[in-house]
């Protein structure tokens, strides 16, 4: 399903809470995980490889992100895939998370190939994951979380702070 601008800022501060920073009320890591674990499985049967994965994430808002390595993919860079541990959202990067605006800007530039963007985008629809444009949740935090305190020298928190990366 296609979100526009608006509904993705909406579900940015639906999903923010002034208590649970790191996950949300009520969450199943187990739910969340056997669900990343067929993203996994879907990614590398999509790419005939043996994605990378980081799991092991801690003290973090983000759950887990899967790397597809460059030689697996048209444009001979890495994609990566981060997933939240909120609201079943997830980020594609292509090189990596900061290089490129958005997916678009990455497409452009030949560095991420539009075939392999939708079958990565196919895989996260179909496990019911929401994709969140990098350039969204670049935009300076103005939610009800502590987010400030968790992170004290962030002179300026951002949305990519609050749902995909170290609290």
């Amino acid at each position: 399903m296609t979100y526009s601008h608006a509904e993705l800022v909406a579900l940015l501060h639906r999903l923010d809470d002034p208590v649970f920073v790191e996950r949300p009320r009520g969450y199943d890591h187990a739910a969340t995980r056997a669900v990343f674990e067929q993203l996994v499985a879907r990614l590398d049967a999509a790419f005939d490889t043996r994605c990378r994965v980081d799991r092991q994430v801690q003290d973090a808002s983000l759950h887990a992100r899967v790397e597809v390595p460059g030689e697996a993919t048209t444009c001979q860079e890495q994609i990566v895939v981060s997933v939240s541990n909120f609201g079943s959202m997830a980020v594609v990067a292509a090189e990596n998370p900061g290089v490129y605006d958005d997916t678009d800007e990455a497409v452009e530039a030949a560095v991420l190939d539009a075939d392999d963007l939708r079958s990565i985008e196919r895989a996260l629809a179909d496990l019911g994951y929401v994709l969140i444009p990098e350039r969204l949740l670049t935009r300076p935090y103005d939610g009800v979380s502590p987010l400030a305190t968790y992170r004290p020298a962030e002179p300026r928190p951002d949305w990519w702070i609050r749902y995909f990366d170290y609290i």
